[in-house]
């Protein structure tokens, strides 16, 4: 069974490129990749991780409130009984934010120029028991 992750854009940033992009790049690397669009609340978010079995969910963020929506995302997780699920995310994220998150529950914070390889690498990682390949 592949990986199975879901791409989130929370909050009211409307730039997705970049999330466009590591979800192609996950797909292309063997993941089974749901992607919910833009302007998605974090309760939106963990009971679509929910509904579609996700191992993980990557957040993206370029508007500042990754320290307000992704705990945020973690919590809602929590809540619905699904805090196994891996929660990781990238964006415009200070690098002095980082240990904040990841003590929120973050499993890792990519910054900008990260490669979309070791992005790939690190999700790969993360659920070694799954079969990429599909």
């Amino acid at each position: 069974m592949p990986i199975r992750i879901l791409i989130a854009k929370p909050g009211l940033d409307g730039h997705d490129r970049g999330a466009k992009v590591v979800a192609r790049a996950l797909r292309d690397a063997g993941c089974e990749v749901i992607y919910t669009g833009l302007h998605q609340t974090p309760a939106d978010i963990a009971r679509a991780a929910v509904q579609e079995d996700v191992d993980g969910v990557g957040l993206s963020a370029l508007s500042g409130a990754h320290l307000t929506l992704f705990p945020a995302v973690v919590d809602e997780l929590a809540a619905q009984g699904a805090d196994d699920i891996v929660v990781f995310g990238g964006g415009i994220i200070p690098e002095s934010d980082v240990a904040v998150l990841e003590e929120a529950g973050i499993a890792h914070v990519f910054g900008p120029g990260t490669s979309l390889e070791t992005i790939q690498s690190w999700v790969a990682e993360q659920f070694p028991d799954t079969d990429e390949g599909g």
